[in-house]
């Protein structure tokens, strides 16, 4: 039902939506700011890839041997930087990222090096992306609406307050750490199965910063929103492509635009609700009924 370009369009969407899914849990209920995700992102893809080419696994299980090996990377990361404060954290992030690329870039027997790791099976089709999508979406939503996340959104509001109520804080921001570090690996792998040809200049400083700006845009707090913020981020350029020479001015007006108008992005602390919508739309129904018997 799709041509190429629109289909190409859904899936990295979808693909960059996982990534920031995984980030909104990390920043927008934690209020961790990580630049190094899309060294996660790049283990995934790298990891995946190789156990599709090299190994001849199956695609779904090399994707989930890519989240885990970046979830295992992610927790030692965590192990040894997850009490740093404030920006040194988002330094050793920023950090580890670059050194992940580098290494990628360096290691020409395993990964190809600067020339790129090809012949990877084509998987990751527009229906595929999707269903990867909703799945991970239901997943991070049970996630934030438990116990886990409750700690999690207790600690973002006050620390000391958490861990003076109980809440090992240290554990539950590794916790959130790994699984923003898993969500970037799985979205790694499915990326890798789409293009078929990665290198590591896919996953620099520039894709970490776009993951944090795209949460920041739909909104801290907010799972919903940050499915709006990609979105926008993704669609926003395409929009403008007839006017190449304009369209990034465009987009980052736009984007300058609403973090100054909306501070904590479109959706700040605030998700959608089916169920909410109906209701009102209800009330309104009754409201209406309620008027129109009167007169």
């Amino acid at each position: 039902m799709l041509n190429s370009f629109q289909e190409g369009v859904l899936v990295i969407c979808c693909v960059n939506m996982i990534a920031v899914l995984g980030m909104s849990v990390l920043t927008g209920f934690t209020r961790l700011f990580s630049f190094g995700n899309a060294g996660f992102m790049s283990i995934g893809a790298y990891a995946a890839a190789i156990c599709s080419v090299q190994f001849k696994l199956p695609f779904v299980l090399s994707i989930l041997i890519g989240a885990a090996i970046a979830g295992i990377v992610s927790y030692i990361l965590g192990s040894l930087t997850i009490r740093l404060r404030g920006d040194y954290f988002l330094i050793s992030c920023l950090g580890f990222g670059e050194c992940v690329r580098v290494l990628f870039n360096y290691t020409k027997d395993i990964t190809g090096g600067a020339n790129g790791y090809s012949n990877i099976p084509y998987r990751t089709t527009g229906a595929v992306a999707v269903i990867c999508t909703v799945l991970a979406f239901i997943i991070a939503w049970n996630f934030i609406h438990s116990r886990y996340g409750q700690a999690l959104t207790a600690i973002r509001e006050n620390e000391m307050a958490a861990a003076a109520n109980g809440i090992n804080v240290v554990r539950y921001k590794k916790m959130s750490f790994v699984f923003s570090a898993i969500y970037a690996g799985w979205a790694g792998g499915l990326y890798a199965h789409y293009l078929r040809f990665i290198t590591p200049t896919l996953f620099n400083l520039g894709k970490s910063s776009e993951l944090v700006i795209t949460t920041v845009l739909g909104g801290l707090g907010s799972l919903t929103g940050s499915v709006l913020g990609t979105l926008i981020v993704q669609i926003l350029p395409e929009i403008f492509r007839s006017m190449s020479e304009y369209r990034m001015l465009f987009y980052g007006i736009a984007v300058v635009l609403v973090i100054l108008l909306r501070p904590n992005g479109l959706c700040g602390y605030w998700e959608f609700s089916l169920t909410r919508l109906v209701q009102k739309i209800r009330n309104i129904g009754k409201k209406t009924a309620k008027e129109n018997s009167h007169e």
